[in-house]
């Protein structure tokens, strides 16, 4: 039982479960799975009780029973006591203050990251202001490593998404090389297909590949399909760079999504054997979003950034090369408007960056939400500023085949301006090598007879 009291009233929260439920910040979600708060006044209360919790309660009081879930089995069996040996006497609120310290800079962050808990990264983010969100997420530094470099400090990489709503090789090429054009690419040139036909799938693959050997061009490909999809792709020898995977934060949640933690740890493998990386091997890709537990009803009453976070316990233990949030994707029906947007991303980013994952994010949202651009804009530039490790690149910001709106190639273009950043070295190298950019790093003109733009019309001839 935890309890706090405002003025001359008394709060009294059943168990750490439904502490953290009522300390987070409201959002439709939660109100939808009926563990939110009722008022500000016990929003605060919570958090107020939630400060004063130990970090090794949530060791000792799993918020979902490990007997009954695989997820909550890794995050305990795979817990680093050494690790956490330096932050093992703090409270939660105790734990805020460090993470804003001198004392709890880069190094020591990532000396630390294999002892904290998703749980424990969730509470503290519960009793953070946006600002506390975005000092600590920028004091990490998580480099992965495929055929480049991604997650430097003062860096920042773009997906190149050129998605097509009938997976038309032509209309994939162009908006390909049109985001190339614009330079991006440096995270994953990746697809997520509208079909599901192996034949089709290798096809897409073989033309990604195409290009990247052609152009040898310092980068990896990815088409977004299910784990299953690809190991049968890899069985039939096509060019897989990355396994890509959605995953969730409870054990039902991902059979939902028909995967295991055993099914991944086969592809993980099966992507090691190829050995197409030239710089790491870090193959898996994963995506994940808040909501994804309650919508499969698998959340066991956890909240659901709460449930987010546990997600990132299963990414982390395959050392992805990339993992995002697809934060406003899943609907108003868990994220109501914008400012909930907002929040979500900057508390997905912080627990991602604070467990020692390359988190990037999809600053996205439906057209049936209450958000728009000017909120995409505001959330791009905050976690920009918070050392945000990748973000989506679609023509024009308007996914076609997905029906969402996104970033664009120009939204890249305007951060990195904006705050300095850089593309990938290695990438950025081959973008002056192409003529692509300047000695300043900036886009050039590209002439009409640039080796790309030739690629493309032999593409639709």
């Amino acid at each position: 039982m935890y309890q706090a009291t405002l003025g001359q009233r008394g709060y009294r929260f059943g168990g750490l479960r439904q502490l953290m439920a009522k300390a987070s910040p409201a959002r439709s979600g939660d109100y939808l799975a009926e563990v939110a708060a009722q008022s500000a006044e016990e929003r605060m209360a919570a958090r107020i009780a939630l400060a004063d919790v130990p970090l090794k309660a949530f060791l000792q009081q799993p918020l979902v029973p490990y007997e009954q879930d695989e997820v909550t089995r890794l995050i305990i069996d795979s817990h680093d006591a050494a690790a956490f040996e330096p932050i093992s006497h703090l409270t939660i609120g105790d734990f805020r203050d460090w993470l804003l310290s001198e004392q709890a800079d880069s190094a020591m962050l990532a000396q630390v990251a294999a002892g904290i808990t998703p749980e424990m990264a969730a509470a503290v983010s519960k009793i953070m202001r946006n600002q506390d969100l975005i000092l600590v997420a920028k004091k990490c530094r998580v480099v992965t490593r495929f055929r480049n470099t991604i997650g430097l400090p003062g860096h920042l990489s773009v997906r190149l998404q050129p998605n097509h709503p009938t997976d038309s090789l032509q209309g994939i090429a162009a908006s390909m090389l049109d985001g190339l054009l614009y330079g991006s690419g440096d995270a994953v040139v990746g697809i997520n297909p509208a079909s599901d036909s192996l034949p089709l799938l290798e096809k897409l693959n073989y033309m990604l590949d195409d290009v990247i050997q052609r152009f040898a061009i310092p980068t990896q490909s990815c088409v977004l399909t299910h784990v299953t999809n690809t190991l049968r792709l890899m069985e039939r020898g096509a060019p897989v760079d990355l396994v890509f995977q959605s995953i969730a934060g409870t054990e039902a949640a991902n059979r939902g999504f028909g995967i295991s933690p055993a099914l991944l740890a086969e592809a993980q493998q099966a992507a090691l054997s190829l050995k197409r990386g030239t710089l790491g091997d870090n193959v898996m890709y994963f995506e994940t979003g808040q909501g994804s537990c309650l919508s499969a009803n698998a959340h066991h009453g956890v909240d659901q950034q709460t449930c987010e976070a546990r997600a990132y316990a299963v990414a982390r233990h395959f050392s992805p090369l990339l993992i995002n949030t697809v934060v406003g994707f899943i609907g108003p029906e868990y994220l109501y408007d914008g400012k909930q947007i907002i929040r979500a991303g900057l508390e997905d980013h912080f627990c991602g960056k604070l467990l020692g994952l390359p988190l990037g994010c999809d600053v996205c949202y439906t057209n049936h939400a209450e958000a728009d651009q000017d909120d995409m804009d505001t959330l791009l530039t905050l976690l920009a500023a918070a050392g945000l490790t990748f973000l989506i690149g679609v023509p024009g910001a308007d996914d076609i085949m997905l029906n969402y709106q996104s970033t664009s190639f120009h939204d890249a273009l305007y951060i990195r301006e904006l705050l300095g950043l850089k593309h990938a070295p290695e990438f950025a190298a081959w973008l002056a090598a192409m003529n692509i950019t300047d000695e300043r790093g900036r886009l050039r003109d590209a002439a009409a007879n640039h080796p790309l733009l030739l690629a493309l019309q032999g593409e639709r001839t």
